[in-house]
């Protein structure tokens, strides 16, 4: 009888950690869109505008899968972009290969992204969005190569690349 009790106790238990951590993210998530930004949406619009994937990245904060952006492979020259609102975010020119499984830049351009402290998953982290439409990015890490010694680890879906165009 001890042995069951514990063992629903410490269902119970993480089934309230786990539950926690969801109230958590959602109060957060209501943080970030409650900012004012230039570019606004309805949920309805975002949907219809974005795919599924991108839709679940750039209005849930939620977070692709590693290794499986094209964009982590991307060596051309040229601008990402968002997906949400086409701002221009990162060069290629500060790209690198983290090996993380994402797409790695050690800065943004100026004026393209905001940040805030995200507390999800018991640990802090440093959250970044896109300026213009709040689309949620990914998260910088103080781990990255000069100059800057940052990594803005995005996730390739939230991004479009653009190409330069030989003049």
């Amino acid at each position: 009888m001890r042995r069951r009790n514990f063992l629903l106790g410490s269902a119970g238990a993480i089934a309230a950690l786990a539950g926690g951590a969801l109230i958590l993210r959602e109060e957060q998530s209501g943080r970030a869109m409650a900012e004012e930004f230039e570019i606004t949406k309805t949920d309805a619009e975002w949907r219809a505008t974005l795919s599924p994937d991108q839709y679940s990245v750039l209005r849930e904060e939620d977070t692709e899968p590693a290794f499986t952006s094209p964009l982590n492979e991307e060596k051309r020259a040229g601008t990402f972009h968002c997906a949400g609102c086409d701002l221009p975010l990162y060069s290629s020119k500060a790209k690198f290969d983290s090996g993380t499984g994402w797409p790695s830049f050690w800065e943004s351009l100026p004026n393209a992204i905001g940040t805030k402290e995200d507390n999800s998953f018991f640990m802090a982290r440093t959250e970044c969005h896109c300026r213009r439409c709040g689309g949620h990015l990914g998260h910088i890490f103080n781990d990255g190569p000069p100059p800057t010694g940052k990594r803005h680890c995005i996730n390739g879906v939230a991004l479009a690349f653009r190409p330069e165009t030989a003049a």
